[in-house]
């Protein structure tokens, strides 16, 4: 056996682990009673801890250095640097860390469910402070390993290759016109006559208007399933992929888009390499990208006209009670591209979004670099709604700092993904468009050259390339937000 070949062997044990793993997580947030927390924290802690050591054996940095001079073909070359990138990760953190940070995200979290309902801030803190001190910890020890900033070292595990000096060249972009675009949208807006979502919505009726929907959009329910949770997510493996939404039996709207949203990742992992399975190449290749299938479904098009035409007679069928007219393509077209800012990020429409993102994304590279603490989030956080939504969270903590599960567990770095993935996504349909009819693959209700156009260009290749080099084998070039600005003003302007 080449050491090549014992690395993949290591791998796919570690893969099994981490299958495990993902599988308790999706439990204990979508189906554990809450008196099983603190036991499942405990063990999900030490399965934390197998898996570290697994990823840290000593004989590894030997097998490395030996596999780096075997013969080895394109795509074990590109298995071996993504194998290598990952055992340099988790090498960087010692084991004592790993069991630390795995059980205060997961006290973290469980508490936040209660207490950001109860607006809890200060009980809250208690727990998240904890959190931060680990993650500023692992900023720091990051950093010195890899020589860049403690933050740019955190975005790094989730956006390879992006630093914070890219990030504020773009968003600063965005925040250059944004506000006048969300302006102008919503002076344009203010003309048209909608009818919004009024009456009862039973949960029964949304979860089978989301499968209904989930069908369309080709999900494999052989390899995954529909679930609810607090905050919707996709989890799983590829061949158990788990996704949750949430519903409000007053409004179908956010819970509809929501299961759009997350089938988008599914069909992702569903997507990816059979042959590569269990191996670090056979991942996702970021994020960004990760986030760039989810707003191509749910944005691209999953709020255009053609989309919504398909959507129509199913939410009908589902809500035969209900006032039709709300139903209609025409008004179902203004409700899911009607822009207003507002408080929660994941009910945010396509235009106000980025704001939420970067908002996000600046405290939390000013709290990794140790230029703020995390007793100063609510308040800047209440200034930066003000600046970039014209909104005020003072004292609002449930709809303000307190609204995301993504800190809870210290996931710092994460939020910028989101954007990054809506620029991606339009520049992902612009160049799908010299080859596909859209429309009219969406009015027949045939999908499939979309899906296979997603498959050959993105699904299949996961992390073989970079992803510079895979947008650009995608597109003809690498990130260009201009895709992004010109779809919005072309969507809700033109």
């Amino acid at each position: 056996m080449s050491h090549y070949q014992k690395l993949v062997a290591h791998s796919l044990k570690i893969s099994r682990f981490e299958h495990l793993s993902a599988i308790c997580g999706w439990d204990q947030a979508a189906v554990m009673p809450s008196g099983g927390n603190d036991a499942r924290s405990e063990a999900m802690a030490e399965l934390s801890v197998h898996l570290h050591k697994l990823g840290t054996e000593p004989q590894l940095a030997e097998w490395f250095d030996k596999a780096e001079s075997e013969s080895l073909s394109a795509n074990e070359q590109a298995s071996l640097r993504e194998m290598k990138s990952k055992w340099q990760q988790t090498t960087a953190l010692p084991e004592t860390l790993v069991e630390a940070q795995s059980l205060a995200g997961s006290k973290c979290e469980h508490a936040w469910r209660s207490q950001r309902s109860e607006n809890d801030w200060d009980g809250f803190s208690k727990n998240f402070a904890e959190v931060v001190a680990l993650s500023q910890e692992e900023a720091q020890i990051r950093a010195e390993i890899t020589g860049l900033t403690p933050y740019d070292a955190m975005l790094d595990l989730y956006e390879p290759g992006t630093t914070t000096a890219k990030l504020d060249v773009v968003f600063n972009d965005v925040k250059s016109w944004l506000p006048a675009l969300i302006q102008n949208i919503q002076e344009k807006q203010a003309t048209e006559s909608i009818y919004l979502p009024q009456g009862h919505y039973p949960t029964e009726q949304q979860r089978q208007l989301s499968l209904d929907v989930m069908k369309f959009l080709n999900f494999d329910f052989n390899h995954g399933r529909l679930d609810v949770s607090m905050h919707p997510f996709c989890g799983g493996v590829p061949t158990d992929v788990r996704i949750t939404t949430r519903y409000d039996e007053n409004d179908f709207v956010q819970s509809l888009m929501g299961t759009v949203h997350e089938t988008g990742h599914a069909r992702y992992e569903q997507g990816l390499p059979k042959e590569f399975a269990g191996l670090a190449v056979g991942e996702a290749r970021s994020m960004g990208i990760h986030e760039s299938q989810s707003l191509f479904f749910e944005m691209q098009l999953g709020r255009s006209a053609e989309f919504i035409s398909q959507l129509s007679p199913l939410v009908q069928k589902n809500f035969v009670n209900a006032d039709q007219k709300i139903f209609e393509t025409d008004n179902l077209q203004k409700i899911y591209t009607r822009v207003k800012p507002d408080f929660i990020r994941v009910d945010a429409d396509e235009a106000t979004y980025p704001a939420h993102v970067i908002l996000r994304y600046e405290i939390e590279r000013d709290l990794m670099n140790g230029n703020i603490s995390y007793k100063d989030i609510p308040e800047l956080w209440d200034a930066k709604m003000q600046q970039y939504l014209g909104l005020t969270t003072k004292g609002n903590y449930k709809n303000g700092c307190m609204q995301d599960i993504h800190w809870t567990d210290g996931s710092f770095g994460y939020f910028p993904s989101y954007t990054l993935g809506a620029m991606y996504a339009a520049q992902f349909m612009s160049a799908m468009k010299q080859t596909v009819d859209v429309e009219k693959a969406t009015l027949s209700g045939d999908l499939s050259p979309i899906f296979t156009w997603l498959s050959d260009n993105i699904w299949s290749k996961a992390s073989l390339f970079s992803t510079d080099d895979l947008v650009k084998q995608a597109t003809g070039d690498v990130l260009n937000a201009s895709f992004f600005k010109a779809h919005l003003e072309k969507r809700y302007l033109g």
